[in-house]
């Protein structure tokens, strides 16, 4: 092995810098060349790549989103584009492929390996919906963003006796719903792995303005319905006015907290190490608190990663 590549795909999130920096020092450091690939997939396909050094990535951890770039790229999922990506990494001389991203940038990756390229993927996802990671990169940093609005809102809610909808990303999966839920102390947390009735939280908001708690904090996943639809739903029924607030790409953004920064640089690390022992078609990720490798077949085959039933527990006990 002498020349790896590494490349950041998908949604963008905080942490990745703070990958791709480990990759390229790590890489360095075993007397490897390293290419930073840009724009992602896309930039397989144009051939748009740099030959990295430390200057690279000096003065890169603590900016948000991904120095790289990243894009949407269609043309991989073709035959044609896979055939000319792979084409396209044997011409640079790249002997192994690293890939920062979600759910859809590891099956891309996977089909590379599949291709011949050795491939370890690392798993980066606000959503923390992929498999075998008790973690993804940007999670951390999405909640802590996610906490610091609320804390905001649960102080204008108390000033004005109303009811906030706050909806997060997260599509089929409601982990930064539910566990923003526990650390910012929402009343509820409404998720697409578990059902909810409007009619019963409706009844429980009624029972606790008359208790003299005019104010509350319902946290919904996006899969789970649209925060809009939700507060229309329950403004009429409450007993008090009812705003809504859609966090969006603001969750995405940020300096990334230490949390991140860390498992970054232990994931980008690791990653290379594995391609040095000769690994392929893998994904670095978090158990507990050490770094294990899955095949990237069983991880893409696996579906969404399930909330952990604790946490589901612990934020219905603490909602009362």
């Amino acid at each position: 092995m002498k020349r790896i590549a590494v490349l950041t795909s998908g949604g963008d999130c905080s942490g990745m810098n703070a990958t791709v920096r480990a990759v390229v020092r790590a890489g360095l450091a075993s007397g490897l060349d390293v290419i930073g690939i840009q724009k992602g997939y896309q930039g397989l396909i144009d051939r748009l790549y740099e030959s990295m050094t430390t200057r690279s990535v000096s003065n890169v951890l603590q900016r948000g989103g991904t120095f790289l770039q990243s894009a949407r790229c269609k043309e991989m999922r073709t035959d044609a584009g896979l055939h000319l990506a792979c084409e396209n990494l044997k011409g640079m001389g790249v002997d192994g492929l690293i890939v920062i991203g979600g759910d859809g940038s590891l099956r891309g990756g996977y089909a590379i390996h599949q291709q011949g390229i050795p491939v370890i993927g690392i798993p980066a996802s606000i959503d923390n919906d992929i498999a075998y990671t008790d973690f993804s990169l940007g999670v951390d940093t999405a909640l802590n963003n996610i906490v610091r609005a609320v804390d905001n809102l649960k102080d204008t809610a108390s000033s004005h006796d109303r009811a906030f909808v706050v909806e997060t990303m997260g599509r089929n999966c409601g982990y930064l719903a539910v566990a923003s839920a526990v650390a910012a102390g929402a009343e509820y947390s409404l998720i697409p792995e578990q059902p909810y009735d409007l009619d019963i939280i409706c009844e429980d908001l009624r029972r606790r303005y008359r208790e003299g708690r005019s104010n509350s904090i319902i946290m919904v996943a996006e899969g789970a319905g649209k925060a809009e639809d939700i507060a229309n739903q329950i403004k009429d029924r409450i007993g008090f006015e009812t705003r809504v607030t859609v966090l969006g790409h603001y969750q995405r953004g940020g300096s990334p907290s230490v949390f991140d920064r860390l498992i970054g640089a232990r994931f980008g690390q690791a990653a290379v190490e594995a391609l040095l022992n000769g690994k392929g078609g893998e994904m670095v990720g978090l158990d507990g608190t050490e770094i294990t490798l899955t095949s990237l077949e069983k991880v893409t085959t696996a579906g969404i990663r399930p909330i952990n039933p604790m946490l589901l527990d612990l934020a219905s006990e603490l909602s009362v």
